[in-house]
């Protein structure tokens, strides 16, 4: 009996003993299978906010025409979103016509000046669609002239996403209605924007396929 005794105490210490260690170790595991977890699971928070950040493109121009922009110089993206608008719009060659009708309305001060405005700007293929002689005849009227290409310019600076469908106020003092989306666009229905989201200085520039003609 007493030997009984005394190896039922012997046990019951050995267990209290043990199941101290054994509740450490439990713990010690779960806690090695928490941070297994949230190690786990870091990767992948931070895919998905690479993901996110690479899918912010929408600051960067788009446009088949815009392969023909140079990749260095004042003509180029960098250069001409360092320079205010209509002088930017002069180191393009594929803008010089506008250029010129820009000059001849006495508008390079009134561009150059503006704050946060979008242009409309048409290549010179759009202004070559317009017949030679009623072209001749805008660059001779100033105020028709005017009355044109300010209905090209927009008094706020619109992004990409903007143009998917609306209707904005030009500096003419009438509207212009633009639709599409991704990088496809038109304006009025006539016009696609063939190289979109130029920055420039003062305003961003969506060059056009087209000569838009307001009501006269």
């Amino acid at each position: 009996m007493i030997a009984t005794r005394f190896q039922r105490a012997a046990i019951a210490i050995v267990g209290a003993a043990v199941l101290p260690l054994a509740l450490t170790a439990c713990s010690s595991d779960d806690n090695k299978d928490s941070k297994d977890s949230a190690t786990a699971a870091a990767p992948k928070e931070s895919a998905t906010t690479a993901d996110d950040s690479a899918g912010m493109s929408g600051d960067k121009p788009f446009g088949t025409a815009c392969a023909s922009v140079p990749e260095t110089g004042a003509g180029s993206f960098d250069g001409m979103s360092k320079d205010p608008v209509a002088t930017a719009a002069s180191n393009n060659p594929d803008l010089s016509t506008l250029v010129t009708a820009v000059k001849k309305a006495g508008l390079v001060d009134t561009l150059n000046n503006a704050k946060d405005i979008t242009v409309f700007a048409p290549t010179n293929e759009a202004f070559a669609k317009v017949p030679k002689a009623d072209l001749d005849k805008l660059l001779a009227d100033k105020d028709a002239l005017t009355k044109v290409l300010t209905y090209h310019v927009v008094g706020e600076k619109l992004a990409p996403k903007a143009l998917d469908s609306g209707t904005f106020p030009t500096l003419e003092k009438s509207t212009l209605a633009t639709k599409g989306s991704g990088e496809s666009y038109t304006v009025n229905d006539s016009a696609k924007v063939v190289c979109g989201n130029v920055p420039t200085a003062n305003a961003t520039v969506y060059i056009i396929d087209t000569v838009l003609m307001p009501k006269m």
